[in-house]
């Protein structure tokens, strides 16, 4: 077996990006990522699924030619995005008798974003079948994991799973296989928090779907592939599930301690309690670690001062981030300290909308927290041990 097969006939091509730290403008990639490519080879014709991104033409057309193939039949397109899909243009000038093959949704998105042409791709729908020969592929139309275009890609012969952006993690490794499931767990966990968590309940749905069909082997588009597949599909089945936490996530940010003054006595309190509590201080946050712990905690407590009229930017984002994360949450409270008014609380409540959430009683304060105050933060985490005992079965 050379480095980069997986089974015979099946060779990973894609790149590894080491240096990258920003995905989108907008997720951080702390320890880089990679755009995983596969060369299926059959007995009559070969498929190359997915390409890869268009920073990565050197690398990723070096490993083309490694693989050995003078030629590529089809070129499946899982997903339009343009990790996956960047260099397919520079494929096809370089295959010019290949063929795309993908879904109808993602062949607009193709045509839109890298100006395909009609003629070169062909448009399977969900559950059709390509021979390569001895090996065929089947196509699963999974639409929302995470864009309304995504497919997977069923290897029947081999028993794998080539799975898009699904199962998949941030982390650039010289590793094929997933060799640290420690260190896999944390960089998956992020991954899904980031970019698969709002779209929990339609892949709740394809893991039931994915059931019926017997996976050896997963290759996911970003991070290592699995060859222990029960790994990847237990930790996506608890993260979809309706289970929550007896924790608590608290953003926070504080200007002149006030606001950090409740966090502390409310942390204590809830500490005391026997709630887990994991606190962010948004100045110094990274936004993934927030998103990851959000995955599966039963309440947030948002709190910050008051900035003018309304609550702390940096706490809307966190706020905003929230919302259309769409985590499983099921509690939701406000701290505020004040100086002369505002309607911060109604501004955060209401940029909660998406969350299926029950308000808990906020808690504010004109200045410096007070005695009073402090008997509310009681009162708060009394509140909240109650919610989870009941809700969780915390004792």
């Amino acid at each position: 077996m050379t480095a980069n097969e997986i089974v015979p006939g099946v060779h990973a091509v894609g790149t590894v990006d080491w240096d990258r730290r920003l995905f989108d403008e907008l997720v951080p990639l702390p320890h880089g990522t990679s755009y995983n490519a596969y060369l299926v080879q059959g007995s009559e014709k070969v498929a190359l699924i997915d390409a890869s991104d268009p920073e990565m033409e050197l690398p990723f057309i070096t490993n083309l030619m490694k693989g050995g193939v003078g030629h590529i039949d089809y070129v499946v397109v899982n997903h339009a995005e343009q990790d996956h899909s960047g260099l397919l243009p520079l494929v096809l000038e370089l295959y010019s008798d290949a063929k795309v093959v993908t879904n109808a949704t993602c062949k607009d998105l193709l045509k839109s974003f890298l100006g395909i042409e009609d003629e070169k791709i062909i448009v399977i729908k969900d559950g059709e079948t390509l021979s390569l020969g001895d090996k065929t592929l089947e196509f699963l139309i999974t639409p929302w994991v995470h864009w309304p275009d995504t497919m997977l890609t069923y290897l029947r012969e081999d028993k794998i799973l080539f799975s898009c952006d699904l199962f998949g993690a941030h982390m650039a490794t010289s590793d094929l296989f997933m060799s640290d499931a420690r260190e896999w767990y944390t960089h998956a966990k992020r991954y899904y928090a980031e970019i698969m968590m709002p779209f929990r309940n339609s892949i709740k749905g394809y893991l039931e779907r994915l059931k019926a069909y017997p996976i050896a082997i997963i290759c996911p588009s970003h991070g290592p592939i699995h060859d222990r597949p029960e790994t990847v599909l237990e930790a996506y089945a608890d993260w979809t599930s309706d289970e929550v936490k007896n924790t608590v996530v608290i953003p926070y940010i504080s200007m002149h301690g006030s606001t950090k003054a409740m966090v502390d006595f409310l942390v204590r309190a809830l500490t005391e309690r026997g709630v887990g509590v994991k606190q962010f201080q948004l100045s110094l946050t990274d936004t993934g670690d927030l998103a990851m712990a959000l995955v599966d905690a039963a309440t947030i407590v948002i709190a910050t001062p008051t900035v003018l009229f309304g609550p702390h930017p940096k706490v809307v984002y966190a706020a905003y981030l929230a919302n259309i994360l769409k985590p499983k949450t099921r509690f939701v409270s406000v701290i505020t300290s004040y100086g002369w008014g505002g309607k911060t609380v109604d501004t955060l409540v209401g940029m909660l909308n998406h969350l299926k959430v029950e308000v808990l009683e906020p808690v504010t304060v004109k200045g410096y927290p007070t005695e009073e105050t402090q008997k509310d933060l009681t009162r708060l985490a009394d509140e909240i041990f109650k919610k989870h005992k009941e809700s969780i079965g915390v004792l």
